[in-house]
Parts: C-alpha cells; sequence; structure tokens
C-alpha cells in the first residue's frame, strides 16, 4: 500500500522525502507540493537575499549567454500575445521578472508597455540598469493594488515557488482586463520521462528540490490549476532535455556536462528558425504536451469573468 501523508489540510501519497520535506499528490490541492509548506516570510528571506547568490549565482549570467536563444523564445510569446489580443492591447506584467530580458525584447519590440515584479535585489538592480520599470517584491494582496490593469500576466517559472499558487493565479486574474491573457511555465516534474529514468536506471528524484520548489505540476495539474478561471488557450512543453539522461549522457550534478546539453538544444531550435521552420517546433512541442513530455509545460490562458467551483488552496 502507498504511504500516505497529511499535514494541516493536506493529504494524499507521499512520494519522495527530502531532507525534512515530503511531496504528496495532494487530493485537496490537485496537485503535488511538499509538505510542511514553507511561510511566506520564509520564502521572502530566500528569494530576497539568497536565490541569486547562492542557490543559482550564475543565473544572470546564464540568462545573458542564452540571449539570443531567449530572444527567439520570448519572440514566439510575444508573437502568440498579439494574435490572441489583437492590435491595440498591449499592457504586460512579467510577474517574477528576473534579470529583465523578457521585458527588454517587449521594449525592443515597440509597441509593449512592460512592468516588472521581482523580489531578488540582484535581479532587480540589473533590470534598473536596463532602464525597466521592476520593482521589488511578490505578488501578493497588498503589491497587487499598486500595479494597475494589464492585458497580459506573465508567470514564468514563478508557481512551482510559491505557498499559495491558486491565490497567486485569483491575484493575477483581478489585475487582467477581460479577456485578457495568463501565460504560465513551470516545469513538468513526475513525467512520463522521469519515471522511465527511475525505473530503468535507478535516478533519484533530482528534480524535487525544497524549499525553492514548493510545486511540482505536470501537464494536467497546471491547466485544473488554472481552469476555475480561465479558459485554456494553448498547452506547450519545451524540449524534454531530460532525454540525454535515458541516452546517457547524465548531467545531473554535471554541470558542465548540462550546458553541452542546453547548447544542442539551443543548437537545433535555432537552426530551426533561421531555417523559417519554428512553426514545425512549436507543433512538436505541441505533440509533446498530449503524451505529457517536455521539461516545462507553457500554458496561455484567457481570464473568464465567471468563476467555477474551485478547490482548496
Amino acid at each position: 500500500m502507498p504511504k500516505r501523508k497529511a499535514w494541516q489540510g493536506h493529504a494524499g501519497e507521499a512520494l519522495d522525502t527530502v531532507d525534512h520535506f515530503t511531496v504528496i499528490d495532494c487530493a485537496a490541492c490537485r496537485f503535488k507540493h511538499i509538505v510542511p509548506i514553507p511561510t511566506p516570510d520564509e520564502l521572502a528571506h530566500t528569494y530576497g537575499h539568497e536565490y541569486y547568490s547562492t542557490t543559482k549565482p550564475l543565473y544572470i549570467e546564464r540568462d545573458l549567454e542564452d540571449s539570443e536563444w531567449l530572444n527567439l523564445v520570448y519572440s514566439e510569446r510575444y508573437d502568440a500575445f498579439e494574435r490572441l489580443l489583437g492590435l491595440k492591447r498591449r499592457r504586460l506584467l512579467d510577474v517574477g521578472s528576473g534579470p529583465g530580458l523578457f521585458l527588454r525584447h517587449g521594449v525592443e519590440r515597440g509597441g509593449w508597455m512592460v512592468k516588472g515584479l521581482e523580489p531578488s535585489t540582484q535581479a532587480v538592480a540589473h533590470s534598473h540598469t536596463l532602464g525597466l520599470d521592476v520593482t521589488q517584491g511578490f505578488l501578493n494582496e497588498e503589491t497587487a493594488t499598486t500595479l494597475g490593469r494589464f492585458d497580459v500576466v506573465h508567470l514564468s517559472e514563478v508557481l512551482e515557488h510559491v505557498p499559495d499558487p491558486r491565490g497567486v493565479v485569483a491575484l493575477a486574474h483581478g489585475l487582467l482586463d477581460p479577456g485578457g491573457l495568463l501565460a504560465v511555465m513551470v516545469p513538468n516534474d513526475y513525467s512520463p520521462i522521469q519515471s522511465a529514468l527511475r525505473d530503468a536506471c535507478g535516478f533519484s528524484p533530482w528534480w524535487v528540490a525544497p524549499p525553492h520548489h514548493v510545486n511540482y505540476f505536470d501537464v494536467q495539474s497546471i491547466q485544473a490549476l488554472l481552469q476555475p478561471r480561465f479558459d485554456i488557450v494553448s498547452v506547450d512543453t519545451s524540449f524534454p532535455i531530460d532525454l540525454f539522461l535515458l541516452m546517457g549522457d547524465n548531467y545531473v550534478g554535471n554541470d558542465a556536462l548540462g550546458r553541452a546539453c542546453h547548447l544542442k538544444r539551443k543548437t537545433m531550435e535555432m537552426n530551426l528558425a533561421r531555417a523559417g521552420r519554428s512553426g514545425l517546433k512549436q507543433a512538436m512541442y505541441g505533440e509533446l504536451a498530449k503524451l505529457g513530455v517536455g521539461r516545462d509545460v507553457f500554458v496561455i490562458a484567457r481570464k473568464r469573468d465567471r468563476l467555477r467551483q474551485q478547490s482548496p488552496r
């Protein structure tokens, strides 16, 4: 019988334990998360001061190294927003804006009024060197009242980090004008490829990283989180980088090999773009999403004015 674990109203099958945190498949939330859940104050300290200096000290440097490839990724996102919103809706909030490259792309593209919200002191400072409008902080009830109204709220690599992702989605809904778009990217965890690596190769769950990663979504559960307030417009996954692990390139804990694998992925996608075949790449990733395969899930959803019944948290 699978072991179950309960904590303050959250209960479900216990999947993995790292340090003193256990990942459960929570019946109440309908997605996987750790217990105990860190408090907002604990996470505020971590992301305000430690994350870029200790956990990801090369994050800004790596984003700058990847800027040509990232501009390709960002261009496709802005293309989608413009296609779905029409000509006149160009106000975007990037929550967890990091070093600001996604916002800078919108400015350089022209016509977009962009604003960022970011907890990291280092990332905010870098964004200000780019001349961007970025405020230091988290999206919460207090900050939400100061931000204004938007046509797009972009939440890339955010919801896996927060103690109350449903609350963050509700706040994003409130910031959007009618018909506005929520764009969400999260890691695709407990995926079929990860399961194969555990079963065939004896891998431990390297993707479980508490307390920085609180929540563990997949293609289905991230859509379920959004659907009470939003209509799903598109679902894609990113390149399944863990295929390299299945092929014997064990980059877990090996930064140099991981960067080499990432370079191959970037080279493939940029060559397809140079050949005018980015549409082929997007179609492939859309089909992989149907199989639950891909390292990240990217969902675009449109604000619904009437709320469907929700589960707790």
